[in-house]
């Protein structure tokens, strides 16, 4: 058990959440009312992750409240953003190396087809809408995710989306002009948040929609604070050391330095599993594409990591990485190759804010409510995530830090039958929320995921709640 205690702040009478005293302790909207109920409906979402807003704040003065506060123009999304990103940054300070993984979801509101300021997120630009949320996340080597470095929300414009279909001028157009641009922004967000961890090397990690020349062309420059770039490779682009030679025939030429061993995620249809990957590696120069024919080739190293024996039916594994780090040796290609592996984790993340969150079932009539409630969505998702990380690789870590007292007591009275004395560990109150969630907790289970996290937590607001009640009976 661990001996140190946390007290938690309050807000009047509510207790203020441990955890959301520490993300929310800059937050600045320019009303300290704001700023604490801000903090109260943070700690009300956190109990209940999956509930709606009548649910998670239970009483009507609250659930008013809390409506108000997202029709409020005065309050900014991005403001709700920036102190869990000031803390995350905060985070990076004491890591060497940082992942900072970049993807798009998007949010389906078609269902709430009158809700403004939605846009097409399909070719089906009549019915289906919604919200394209294009996150960048922080994680560590072992995969610990430290928080959010950039959020983008946008939604299409109905009568501009599918207006040219011509892919050759579409090309044409400068990258500003593209919602390509939301992997450049996420970059630049990279470098800026570099200038606060001067000692931290950021490796920002996009899949094969990220490869693009002038990603590479801005990590490059010589006068940004230099935050290097790791992308899977979509385009076979021209090696200049060989006038016909493609990257993929160039890369697998390269002699194999050496093998890994990889797990799969599972995907639609098919099951999780192992791969043994053939490393090769070397550096590049690769040309200009044929329409920035005046631009500078890029000096960049190449990563090959490929399936040579794939099972039965199954489509080899091929991951072509390219990236602004040095690649000189056979253990610095295995190591981008497992870097890679962690770009999964905001897939997780992602599905952690559609299903735990249930960010797609808010109803609150307009786009800038929905992405006002969005940005405490988001920084919930992460905590959802974190818990099923840290405790696993800081298991001496104390309960306090993330739970108020009255949960760590009634979660230890409800599993081990007695009253509690000191606060457990948070890798012990995280395996029993776990099993309030379904978790079995055999030794060849493993550690809970968020899914289970988050049906836990659920549990545990209801025995808290029931504790709450008794205990008020008792006093009348």
């Amino acid at each position: 058990m661990c001996g140190t205690k946390t007290s938690s702040g309050s807000v009047g009478r509510y207790e203020i959440a441990p955890w959301v005293a520490r993300e929310f302790a800059d937050v600045e909207l320019g009303d300290k009312r704001l700023e604490r109920r801000a903090q109260r409906i943070m700690s009300q979402f956190s109990q209940q992750p999956t509930a709606s807003i009548p649910q998670a704040c239970g009483q009507w003065g609250d659930i008013k409240a809390a409506y108000r506060f997202f029709d409020n123009d005065a309050v900014k999304p991005e403001q709700l953003l920036q102190p869990h990103r000031q803390a995350t940054i905060q985070r990076l300070q004491a890591q060497e190396i940082v992942l900072a993984v970049q993807d798009t979801t998007s949010l389906n509101y078609s269902t709430h087809p009158d809700t403004e300021g939605l846009g097409p997120i399909s070719n089906n630009a009549n019915k289906t809408i919604g919200l394209f949320v294009h996150s960048t996340l922080a994680l560590t080597l072992s995969g610990q995710p430290l928080g959010l470095l950039d959020v983008q929300v946008r939604s299409r414009d109905p009568r501009r989306f599918g207006g040219s279909r011509d892919a050759h001028q579409r090309n044409r157009k400068a990258v500003a002009e593209k919602e390509s641009q939301r992997w450049l922004e996420s970059l630049r967000a990279c470098q800026q948040a570099a200038l606060g961890c001067p000692k931290t090397t950021l490796v920002n990690v996009t899949d094969r929609e990220g490869d693009l020349y002038e990603l590479f062309e801005q990590a490059l420059q010589p006068a940004e604070r230099r935050v290097h770039v790791l992308v899977r490779a979509q385009h076979n682009r021209q090696v200049q050391q060989s006038v016909e030679q493609k990257l993929w025939s160039h890369l697998a030429a390269q002699a194999a330095a050496a093998t890994l061993l990889v797990k799969v995620p599972r995907q639609p249809g098919q099951p999780g599993r192992s791969a043994r990957l053939t490393i090769r590696f070397g550096p590049v120069t690769l040309n200009a594409p044929t329409l920035k024919e005046h631009k500078l080739a890029l000096q960049l190293w190449a990563v090959q990591a490929q399936e040579e024996q794939p099972p039965p039916g199954q489509k080899a594994l091929v991951w072509r990485l390219l990236t602004t780090l040095p690649v000189n040796h056979a253990a610095e290609a295995v190591e981008k190759v497992q870097w890679y592996c962690q770009r999964w984790q905001i897939e997780v993340f992602h599905k952690v804010l559609k299903s735990g969150c249930r960010i797609e079932h808010r109803q609150l009539e307009t786009a800038l409510r929905l992405r006002r409630i969005l940005m405490l969505d988001l920084i919930l998702a992460w905590r959802l995530l974190l818990l099923s990380k840290v405790s696993r690789q800081n298991p001496t870590a104390c309960a306090t830090e993330w739970l108020l007292e009255k949960e760590w007591k009634v979660l230890w009275v409800h599993m081990k039958k007695q009253p509690a004395k000191d606060p457990p560990t948070l890798h012990q109150a995280v395996r029993w929320i776990g099993q309030l969630g379904g978790f079995i907790g055999r030794k060849s289970d493993g550690e809970p995921g968020p899914i289970v996290l988050w049906r836990g937590l659920l549990r545990l607001h209801d025995l808290v709640h029931a504790y709450d009640l008794l205990k008020n009976v008792g006093n009348a």
